[in-house]
């Protein structure tokens, strides 16, 4: 039979004194986002529980409340972080872009990159890119420095750069650039969607990639 202690998460220790099984992160929050991410790296954002953060982060249940009041306030961290995910997978795709002396063709790889990491992202951690749209349901957190990556930028802000470039390159007319952001994004994520949730998920990966080209595409000559 177990023993208060053990139901505690606790064992006697030599001394007298209760002994922790448990261990004492010393960043208790990021240690549950981080393990919560990994919930919703399985199984999307119906995975990440209160409960099941805590066991894989190897607390005891009562621990997370110190930091999140209830699964949602986790869920929205979690989305954070997967956002920030998606903005530093766009940066690698930029990183990427070879480098070269013409700003015009700088300024279009650039753009392109965005999309294509976009989608890459969506196709290899589709449980994180379901989370990262899960919450919140509006734009009110678009800009918030936890869903940024390396450079700082999140990926609407990203995408949102990539526009300014393709003005200052002379590629978009400057009186086309309001609200394209929605335009581009709109067609990549329902690219993303039908990929990863939809119709289009049995596509192999060179016909995927091929399609977010062709979407990459319609989006320039549209804006």
């Amino acid at each position: 039979m177990l023993s208060t202690l053990e139901v505690a998460g606790m064992s006697p220790a030599g001394n007298g004194k209760p002994k922790r099984d448990t261990y004492r992160h010393g960043d208790l929050r990021n240690a549950l986002t981080e393990a919560a991410l990994e919930l919703a790296r399985q199984g999307g954002p119906e995975a990440v529980v209160l409960r099941a953060a805590t066991r894989q982060a190897g607390v005891v249940p009562n621990a997370a409340y110190r930091h999140f009041a209830d699964r949602d306030a986790l869920l929205h961290a979690v989305s954070q972080a997967a956002m920030a995910k998606v903005a530093r997978t766009m940066e690698a795709e930029q990183a990427a872009v070879p480098p070269t002396e013409d700003p015009v063709a700088t300024a279009r790889a650039r753009f392109r990159a965005v999309g294509t990491g976009y989608l890459r992202f969506a196709r290899e951690e589709p449980g994180l890119f379901r989370t990262a749209f899960h919450v919140p349901g509006d734009m009110a957190h678009a800009a918030d420095d936890t869903a940024a990556g390396a450079t700082g930028k999140t990926p609407f802000e990203l995408l949102g750069e990539a526009l300014d470039g393709l003005v200052d390159a002379g590629l978009l007319a400057a009186d086309r650039r309001p609200g394209a952001e929605f335009l581009a994004w709109s067609a990549v994520h329902g690219l993303a969607a039908l990929l990863i949730d939809g119709p289009l998920r049995g596509l192999s990966p060179t016909q995927a990639h091929d399609a977010g080209q062709h979407v990459i595409d319609m989006i320039e000559r549209g804006i």
